[in-house]
């Protein structure tokens, strides 16, 4: 524990150091976010914010992580490389973005279903990994003492849960503050689940994980210097769906990432519901933090209350795992 806090404080002092000339170098080069049009109107003075700040989270973990934990634990290439898989997906998309943008035309990236697929076969190589090499096959109940084997049935289950999380926190990703500061809760919390099974290589993982995440968030606060584009959402949502699986109690990740799960189905439901009603709509706006904001909240209320939402779950999920 002493040494994964130590690498969690190191991620953080490094990333804060060389996220200044991050953004001077991404502002350099007009590196910069457009927002969407038919999202809240306060919105549009973000245009040009600079983005691929996901950058500043992966590196330091990366390096932190070769050097001090994969020599001993080599079961931590796993979460690593489909880290740096996700953000290169993500990097190509937030690149492909940008060029539209210059180029006059609609910015809407990888095509969707391209940009899915290419999820899809990271999540299945991280499934198989974890299925066939280290040997994982079953589902984690709450106050249930033994694990009960799903079989290989497992590996569809874990690719739903990296492709749902990426994705989920793709979605989150809306508003200053709002993705990083709730995925730095459920690294930590799933974090603390790891030090109790034992997994060192794994509590200090997360841990470096939520120190470059809250040095991201000192550039991202609002209002914010820095976004992490899907550089940083994919890659984030992904490798916390990988960690969660490698605990065993994946069960417990629509707790810990209550706000991802809510942001998701709140899209899914507005959708839905939009379909079904031939055009009328559940809520205001989706995602949900949308919807709030044009109830009245600022946008700092609306991270804020969502960061203590992720706190309490984060406990209860923590809780459940030790039962």
């Amino acid at each position: 524990m002493a040494l994964s806090l130590t690498l969690g404080t190191l991620s953080f002092l490094f990333s804060v150091v060389w996220g200044r000339p991050l953004i001077r170098f991404l502002k350099a080069h007009q590196i910069g976010e457009s927002i969407r049009l038919e999202g809240p109107s306060h919105h549009q003075t973000k245009v040009g914010t600079p983005t691929m700040g996901g950058i500043m989270i992966i590196v330091p973990v990366v390096v932190f992580s070769s050097i001090f934990i994969l020599p001993q634990y080599q079961s931590l290439l796993l979460p690593l490389t489909v880290l740096v898989a996700t953000g290169i997906l993500g990097m190509v998309d937030d690149w492909t973005k940008l060029r539209q943008k210059r180029r006059g035309e609609p910015k809407v990236g990888i095509l969707a279903r391209h940009k899915m697929l290419w999820l899809t076969v990271i999540a299945t190589g991280a499934a198989l990994v974890l299925h066939f090499v280290f040997r994982l096959e079953s589902i984690a109940i709450p106050t249930v003492p033994q694990k009960i084997p799903i079989g290989l049935a497992y590996v569809p289950v874990a690719v739903f849960i990296i492709t749902g999380t990426a994705n989920a926190v793709n979605i989150t990703d809306g508003l200053d503050g709002l993705a990083g500061g709730t995925a730095a809760i459920a690294f930590a919390a799933y974090g603390i689940i790891a030090a109790r099974q034992g997994q060192a290589h794994l509590v200090t993982f997360c841990f470096s994980m939520a120190g470059a995440i809250l040095a991201f968030l000192w550039y991202n606060a609002y209002p914010a210097e820095l976004f992490m584009g899907d550089t940083g959402s994919l890659a984030l949502g992904a490798t916390l769906g990988t960690v969660a699986l490698m605990t065993g109690q994946w069960l417990l990740l629509p707790i810990v990432g209550v706000v991802f799960m809510a942001e998701a189905m709140s899209v899914i439901l507005q959708v839905a519901y939009f379909r079904y009603t031939g055009g009328k709509r559940l809520f205001k706006m989706a995602p949900i933090h949308h919807h709030f904001e044009l109830l009245g909240w600022s946008e700092v209320q609306v991270v804020q209350r969502f960061w203590l939402i992720s706190m309490l779950s984060g406990m209860l999920g923590v809780a459940l795992a030790l039962v």
